[in-house]
């Protein structure tokens, strides 16, 4: 028979990938560029040139079996060294190629980080609000996940709670920095007391505690904001990358862990993560993928869009009277709505074609999200609809 547990998962689809799909459907009514889809967090800036000339480069001198062909388990020597290489020259650490594995973008990073640190029935603490695939990602893996509640006033760390939550059972912290959906970065101060409070437990319960830090927005950090490197405040720390949004290659599926050189036994990280790969499926990403990221190293897409969106939706919302923490990062902003129910508030604005999602599958009641990654000409065309939609359910 087929699986009862997967069944079930199907009368549950994620909320954001069901706004997105109706924003779709919505658009062959009235043209999608009438329908302002702030749904998907779908990268709209182009790749960089620099990487397509790249693939085309590899094409025209790489054999096919160097182009096509399996790379090692943990991925392509060179590109570890690559991937190695860039962060300890930007970031000021002391990675090898040994501490690099190749992933399918951080989704397949967090997986293969995951399963190294937990076993079956232990904890995982993450901090709301939060990427809704946390659930499965964890609860799948046989750990169980337990969310903190949200510190609302600055979306930092409500460390209060946390440590209150913290217990033997806990063998790892999940944290997204810069965040989705927030898109707050946690500041050195944050990060500092982060590490403080888990070296203290790790000390007190007589085993490590591994910061699994999910990254994907690194780069798309905003003028004034302190959004550093997390790696460099903890040891036991796994940092799972993806080039999906700083290079807008999303449907590549490519990323990497680098395990911190000072984790407890960082030198059998990567194998485990090989052995892991069996299990489920993984084997590694496309080699050409592989050896044209580790071209771009250091390239991003034209990611100031994001800011200038930020701003000008920012500037509008506040205006019309919503409480918001300015993001530091990402593309995404985190309103407040304007009532208790956010799914109800959401559901109202469709009726102007504004596509939100609502908070309650991030972790917190009464907010709404709104992923900016679309041109800018789009955000200010939506903004006569957004003042509509407030001026007529709400004023």
């Amino acid at each position: 028979m087929i699986s009862q547990h997967y069944k079930e998962m199907c009368a549950t689809p994620s909320v954001i990938r069901s706004l997105a799909v109706y924003a779709a459907e919505r658009g062959k009514e009235i043209g999608y560029e009438n329908v302002f889809d702030y749904s998907l967090g779908n990268p709209s800036v182009p790749v960089p040139q620099a990487f397509n000339d790249a693939i085309r480069h590899l094409l025209d001198t790489k054999t096919s079996a160097q182009a096509h062909g399996y790379s090692p388990n943990p991925g392509n020597p060179e590109v570890r060294r690559i991937v190695a290489d860039s962060l300890n020259r930007r970031f000021g650490m002391d990675y090898k190629m040994e501490h690099i594995f190749m992933t399918s973008a951080a989704a397949s990073a967090i997986a293969h980080a995951l399963r190294c640190v937990t076993a079956p029935g232990d904890e995982v603490l993450t901090f709301a609000p939060f990427f809704p695939e946390y659930v499965p990602y964890i609860n799948q893996s046989g750990a169980v996940l337990k969310v903190v509640p949200a510190d609302t006033e600055s979306f930092q760390i409500n460390f209060t709670a946390f440590e209150e939550m913290l217990n033997p059972k806990v063998q790892a912290v999940l944290i997204n920095t810069p965040n989705n959906p927030s898109g707050i970065a946690y500041s050195s101060e944050t990060l500092k007391k982060l590490a403080d409070v888990l070296y203290a437990k790790q000390e007190e319960y007589g085993h490590e505690i591994f910061l699994l830090s999910d990254e994907p927005y690194r780069e798309i950090v905003f003028a004034g904001a302190d959004a550093p490197f997390v790696s460099k405040f903890y040891d036991n720390t796994l940092c799972c990358y993806s080039w999906s949004k700083s290079l807008s290659i999303p449907g590549e599926r490519i990323g990497y862990v680098a395990v911190n050189p000072k984790a407890k036994d960082a030198e059998m990280i990567v194998p485990m993560c090989v052995q892991i790969s069996r299990g489920i499926g993984h084997n590694c990403p496309a080699s050409i993928i592989q050896q044209a990221v580790g071209e771009c190293i250091d390239l991003t897409s034209d990611l100031g869009v994001y800011e200038t969106n930020m701003n000008i939706l920012y500037k509008e919302l506040t205006e019309l009277g919503f409480s918001v923490v300015k993001p530091g990062g990402t593309f995404y902003i985190f309103p407040k709505a304007l009532e208790e129910d956010a799914v109800a508030f959401c559901e109202k604005a469709k009726k102007y074609d504004l596509i939100l999602v609502p908070s309650d599958s991030f972790g917190v009641k009464g907010y709404f999200r709104m992923a900016y990654c679309i041109d800018t000409e789009k955000v200010e065309r939506s903004l006569p609809a957004l003042r509509e939609f407030v001026t007529k359910e709400y004023r």
